[in-house]
């Protein structure tokens, strides 16, 4: 909502000044003026999620993959978030019409995947929506990544000590 609020204000910004073009002065002005609202804006709260690390050392979480939820661990050297084929069959997903085309390396060898992509992904107040996606056979997997596909579209994602925190655009 606030960046729509935003885009409407540069543009009515813009077609001030337009409509100033012949006096340099006022659109100083105009752009003083929306300095000064930009400044002034409420700060809208940042949506951040903290996951602590596990015993085995990673960083395990609840998602929710079109409200179904899934457990899943934190992977940076994921290009993707890959899900098991149970998981997939789990959230409702069109396994028969999936092509397993893609070559993977896993934790337990090479295999094949199929891409697809995700109507909505949520971690707690994170929520991002048409999530490129990676779906296994059965049996070749036995967790869920949470990969790149996901992490890039945050505004950040730091680990400090035991802590990972995942920080969404407000």
């Amino acid at each position: 909502m606030s960046r729509i609020l935003l885009v409407l204000l540069v543009l009515a910004a813009t077609a001030g000044a337009v409509v100033a073009y012949g006096d340099p002065d006022r659109i100083a002005r105009a752009g003083d003026t929306v300095s000064d609202l930009l400044r002034k804006r409420p700060n809208a709260p940042a949506r951040a999620v903290q996951i602590s690390r596990g015993q085995t050392g990673e960083f395990a979480l609840q998602a929710r993959i079109n409200g179904v939820p899934a457990p899943m661990v934190i992977d940076t050297g994921a290009t993707s978030v890959v899900l098991t084929y149970e998981t997939a069959k789990a959230a409702g997903l069109p396994l028969e019409l999936l092509e397993y085309d893609v070559d993977v390396e896993t934790a337990g060898g090479h295999t094949r995947a199929a891409r697809l992509t995700l109507d909505r992904l949520a971690i707690g107040k994170l929520v991002e929506r048409s999530v490129p996606a990676l779906v296994v056979p059965r049996g070749q997997m036995k967790t869920n990544l949470l990969g790149m596909s996901f992490l890039d579209r945050l505004e950040s994602w730091e680990v400090h000590a035991d802590r990972l925190m995942l920080h969404g655009y407000p």
